[in-house]
């Protein structure tokens, strides 16, 4: 890399070469603000206000040229340039370090984040545990278990529990509610906890893909977040569990049709599909 030019003495400088100086400072400055219109090392190229410049020189007395006499509007004007070298020094660090604090910004939310979803998706295990007849003859109970593997809180957002059957080839939702005396609400998740989802089966003509059992859909969706009051730190997860469940009354129909050793099970976990 090339090192910055010396800066001249201008002690030593003739009256000539103090001139030179001067247009060529002129002709710097008019090629910074773009008014030059060719490259200042064409020598056929003179800036407009050139020859003008140059003129009030010649016609300037050598004495009042000199540097000793004029060492105070000399001053004035070093001043003048140191301060305006200062605004521009001061206008690019400005620039630079709004652009370096936004991209540490940038940054910082891309690592945080990273760091949530790696959190959600895998520090949280969720699990369906059961699936159980409700005591009115009717209904079912699935009860959900969540374990938080990492030592710091997850902040977690149930929504509401959404259930599903197979009829022919869709899914049909079926009514579901919170347990009595629950509500879909933030969870703070520091170890293992579960919730419980109340749900009725009203389709008739569902899917067997075992005989005599139903091809059932349980979907929970959650916000999770490491924050109790969130801003924009928040990443969705979509639980999706998947069952064969046992309509009630109906061992010997299944016993019928199936060779379970005992009482079929009410419910037979699959894997996601």
């Amino acid at each position: 890399m090339k090192s910055a030019p010396r800066l001249p003495d201008l002690a030593s400088l003739t009256s000539g070469q103090k001139d030179q100086l001067i247009v060529s400072l002129w002709q710097t400055v008019l090629a910074m603000d773009g008014i030059g219109q060719r490259p200042l090392v064409d020598s056929h190229t003179v800036p407009p206000g050139t020859p003008e410049l140059q003129a009030r020189i010649a016609a300037t007395a050598a004495s009042r040229r000199a540097w000793t006499p004029h060492h105070r509007r000399a001053t004035g004007t070093s001043q003048l340039l140191i301060a305006l070298l200062l605004v521009i020094a001061v206008g690019f660090f400005a620039d630079f370090a709004i652009a370096q604090y936004e991209h540490r910004s940038l940054e910082v939310r891309n690592r945080d984040g990273l760091a949530l979803e790696n959190a959600a998706f895998n520090g949280l295990d969720t699990e369906l545990l059961r699936v159980v007849y409700e005591p009115d003859g009717t209904s079912y109970r699935a009860v959900v278990a969540m374990h938080n593997t990492y030592t710091a809180p997850l902040y977690i957002m149930l929504n509401p529990v959404r259930v599903f059957v197979q009829v022919g080839q869709s899914w049909q939702e079926q009514p579901a509610h919170a347990v009595a005396g629950a509500a879909w609400s933030v969870v703070e998740l520091r170890g293992d906890q579960d919730y419980q989802v109340a749900f009725r089966i009203d389709a008739k003509d569902w899917r067997e893909l075992i005989p005599g059992y139903m091809h059932v859909r349980i979907d929970s969706d959650m916000l999770i977040s490491g924050r109790s009051d969130p801003g924009r730190d928040i990443v969705e997860r979509n639980n999706r569990f998947y069952a064969y469940l046992k309509p009630q009354n109906y061992d010997a129909t299944i016993k019928q049709r199936s060779n379970f050793p005992g009482p079929p099970p009410v419910f037979i976990l699959m894997p996601p599909h």
